[in-house]
């Protein structure tokens, strides 16, 4: 039997699969690898587990880390999780040994759950660990095999209630060291629930899911709101544009999740033009702004993109547009989901902005996280007055509607001036032969800092620094134009196709140092003759 409401809170997650099997045993929850799972079956792999669980010790408020693809055990302990109170901490099985064992530090697990293609960087990872964590195998957790006990006795019980942790999330840490996020059953609940009133879901839908699960949008960006109304979750371990295209054909799917970098390669692949698309009806976009002329390809195919912002401390969801603004506010990240604040901070005096403008942007609402684990500092830092302070940077229209800038740690100033890599990247990657691009600000002797890009080409389109600075020039005021472009093989990114902001210093870096030569005075060739940007003073 799953939790009953006089035992646990009203918006925990542990009773979503027995509600389901309730009503629908027979209807497919998730296909694994080609293999259904239905709602009955779900369940019943969920209490089995939950059993075992507790037969090793585990309880509630206890943690365990996992090092796994996406897969239906991985959902399978999600939930049993949930029915136990104790919480999943998904890591990132890209990550190093080195960094991996800091993370276990930070999420100290009761239990680290490997599987076949992991098993050699959870036992190198848990080696360099401070304190020796328990591992067991998924297939043991989810079947018959051995399952160390954490505890000589059962662990702690209790009801479940709403504010217990459900996943503690390591943030991607492009630019600082990762912390664990903590979001609790209320925080997924609600963020499930706006979710629901903008891009709803029903029993009737396919969802393909091909973030990997140590992301929270890979459980709250459709997945698990899947599992609540009833629909059907296909599971891909990775992304490939083909086999993304066959398996919409194949299930039949309605709906999906990706990042800009997904739907280009889709669109770049050889058998997007007569792939069967006609089931898709919906998909929503995040990580970055969508081009608007990859917007216009799916839009033509008969695929209605909804565009969000997010991030991991707002359970993500935050901005939606809605598909039939998608061409008009191109690169605008929306307005509020229901449920959900927002407002702007003025970058100088910290107070609160009213109309249109640019600020930082702080979230409030049901959905926010509960803080970083281990860290009361930071989290301190993260939220003020029930207010989460994003550091990210966004314009308000007149109507409402906001665009994300950039990050606040990424701007720089020029002479005086505030420059946002991401526009400039944003001008670049409009060229026909950059592929990717990423600008930095380096420090500079007259303007204080100056920006740097490195520029992926595009295979076959050939171009050169002299072009892209002349192009820059078209799109940006003087002051935002580059003073160096360096070609390179690949730009660093993070594994959700973010810009990894801190490699991409370093190479401006060693690329400068095998220059020869530094920005040093030199006012570059994006800077005016005499005078300096608008505004400043040489």
């Amino acid at each position: 039997m799953g939790p009953t409401p006089d035992r646990d809170g009203m918006h925990t997650l542990g009773r979503w699969p027995a509600d389901r099997a309730r009503i629908d045993p027979r209807h497919v929850a998730l296909v694994d690898r080609g293999v259904p799972l239905d709602y009955a079956g779900l369940h019943h792999r969920v209490e089995s587990m939950v059993d075992r669980l507790r037969t090793a010790g585990l309880g509630r408020g206890d943690r365990v880390a996992t090092l796994v693809g996406n897969s239906a055990g991985h959902v399978v302990l999600l939930f049993a999780c949930a029915r136990l109170g104790a919480a999943l901490a998904p890591l990132s099985w890209r990550s190093t040994a080195p960094e991996l064992a800091s993370q276990l530090d930070t999420v100290d697990p009761v239990l680290l759950v490997a599987e076949d293609e992991t098993a050699d960087l959870a036992r190198a990872a848990g080696d360099g660990a401070r304190t020796p964590v328990p591992t067991a195998y998924l297939g043991s957790l989810d079947g018959e095999g051995h399952v160390p006990q954490v505890r000589p006795g059962p662990g702690p019980d209790g009801p479940v209630e709403d504010e217990d942790p459900l996943l503690v999330v390591l943030t991607s840490g492009s630019g600082s060291a990762p912390r664990a996020a903590v979001l609790s059953h209320r925080a997924c609940f609600w963020t499930n629930l706006s979710l629901s009133r903008t891009v709803e879901l029903t029993a009737g839908d396919v969802v393909l899911a091909v973030l990997p699960q140590f992301h929270v949008g890979a459980w709250n960006v459709q997945p698990l709101l899947a599992w609540w109304t009833g629909a059907t979750v296909v599971l891909e371990r990775s992304f490939d544009a083909g086999r993304v295209l066959a398996l919409v054909a194949e299930h039949r799917v309605t709906t999906m999740m990706g990042v800009p970098t997904h739907y280009l390669l889709m669109a770049e692949h050889r058998s997007f033009a007569t792939a069967d698309l006609s089931s898709l009806r919906s998909a929503v976009v995040g990580g970055a702004p969508m081009p608007a002329p990859l917007l216009r390809t799916y839009h033509e195919r008969g695929v209605a993109l909804t565009q969000g912002y997010g991030l991991t401390e707002a359970g993500p969801n935050v901005l939606c547009l809605p598909p039939h603004e998608a061409a008009d506010r191109a690169g605008w990240a929306g307005v509020p989901y229901p449920h959900v604040d927002v407002d702007l901070v003025d970058l100088a005096t910290g107070a609160r902005l009213r109309g249109a403008g640019t600020g930082e942007l702080v979230v409030r609402g049901p959905g926010l996280f509960s803080g970083y684990l281990g860290d009361p500092e930071a989290s301190a830092r993260a939220l003020r007055d029930g207010w989460l302070a994003t550091g990210d940077v966004a314009e308000r229209d007149d109507d409402g509607y906001l665009r994300i800038v950039d990050r606040l740690k990424n701007i720089y100033i020029s002479g005086g001036e505030n420059v946002a890599p991401a526009e400039v990247e944003g001008a670049l990657r409009r060229h026909p032969a950059v592929h990717e691009a990423a600008v930095t600000g380096v420090a500079d002797d007259r303007w204080g800092e100056v920006g740097v890009a490195v520029v992926q080409p595009r295979p076959g389109v050939p171009t050169d620094e002299t072009e892209l600075l002349a192009h820059c020039r078209r799109e940006l005021a003087a002051f935002k134009v580059p003073v160096r472009i360096h070609l390179v093989r690949e730009v660093p990114l993070v594994a959700v196709g973010k810009v990894d902001r801190q490699e991409v210093r370093r190479l401006v870096a060693r690329l400068g140092a095998e220059a020869g030569a530094g920005a040093g005075t030199d006012r570059g060739p994006g800077r005016p003759a005499a005078g300096g940007p608008a505004g400043a003073t040489p």
